[in-house]
């Protein structure tokens, strides 16, 4: 993954144990307060919250233990791998999108980050300016052509 990725972990990480734990263990406080347990909505709602956080941070955790970050700064060439920024141009209408090669757990399609494991990055890996590449995709097959390949 990117250093911008594993940041993105962490912060998650710290948000959830600082404000989101506290805050759900005040809520479950609360709750017990309005007496019988068995027939207590919110205190149901409020556990239920917190197998959930903790959980998601277990998960997190797990993921930035084994991550391995990659300093895309240093890398370099023309050839489209991992942590290039790529512009393709659809080969019908022309229409160009930048896309940023990134680790499955940063990727966001409407932020510009696709997945390495994505079937467009796996067509455009090891591709250049100028070159062709057809992606099958749910509406048919789809031609783009590589218009820049950068990093950093």
């Amino acid at each position: 993954m990117t250093s911008d990725g594993y940041n993105r972990l962490q912060e998650e990480i710290k948000r959830l144990k600082m404000n989101e734990r506290p805050a759900i263990i005040r809520a479950i406080a609360e709750a017990r307060t309005h007496g019988d347990l068995s027939e207590n909505a919110e205190y149901h709602a409020a556990r239920e919250r917190q197998s959930f956080i903790e959980g998601r941070l277990a998960e997190l955790e797990d993921k930035v233990a084994r991550a391995e970050v990659i300093d895309t700064t240093k890398l370099s060439g023309s050839v489209i791998k991992f942590g290039a920024t790529v512009t393709l141009a659809d080969e019908e209408t022309d229409e160009e999108q930048t896309f940023r090669i990134v680790g499955e757990d940063e990727a966001d399609i409407k932020d510009g980050r696709l997945s390495v494991t994505s079937p467009l990055a796996r067509a455009l890996i090891g591709k250049g300016k100028g070159d062709s590449v057809e992606v099958s995709t749910p509406r048919g097959a789809k031609s783009y052509e590589v218009v820049t390949v950068a990093f950093g």
